[in-house]
């Protein structure tokens, strides 16, 4: 089982005068709602996660949901043998999230896991749908919480381009 979550830091605020309704797709994915994710998985009670407070949590969850459709690109799909490859790296720092599907399963590591600790190993359709619920439900928290967000036309966009499966 799958379980990926967030938190918000209290130590890199939203600037006050952001304009949630206007803010263009670059400022909605680098510059808000900053904090820290993680990903876990529950049957092995293992996860990858930060402990940064500032990575910006809406663009890891817009990430995740194009690396997931990235390590979907080979025809065969979960039947092949053939590895893809995809990595998700964090804008302030070397690090980064490392995925690779084969015959239908992603093995999830990072450059802060330790080297013999084996990677997390998810079914790629799981994955794929755990990623948009994500996505999903922290768009519609952070609307809650910021008025106008439910309104701008790039959040509209990425609802309808990753939409809940």
């Amino acid at each position: 089982m799958i379980d990926l979550g967030y938190s918000l830091s209290r130590r890199f605020p939203d600037p006050p005068q952001t304009d949630y309704r206007t803010a263009d797709v670059r400022t909605l994915r680098h510059d808000l709602f900053c904090g820290d994710v993680y990903l876990a998985d529950t049957e092995s009670d293992r996860e990858l996660s930060t402990a940064w407070g500032w990575v910006p949590v809406l663009d890891f969850a817009w990430a995740l949901c194009d690396i997931v459709e990235q390590l979907d690109t080979d025809p065969r799909g979960s039947r092949s043998a053939r590895p893809v490859h995809a990595e998700l790296d964090f804008t302030e720092s070397s690090d980064r999230m490392l995925f690779e599907r084969r015959f239908g399963w992603v093995d999830i590591t990072a450059d802060w896991m330790p080297v013999e600790e084996p990677p997390l190993n998810f079914n790629h359709a799981a994955l794929r749908r755990e990623a948009r619920d994500f996505l999903h439900d922290l768009i519609a928290d952070l609307a809650d919480m910021h008025e106008g967000l439910a309104d701008n036309p790039a959040i509209w966009a990425l609802q309808a381009r990753f939409p809940r499966i």
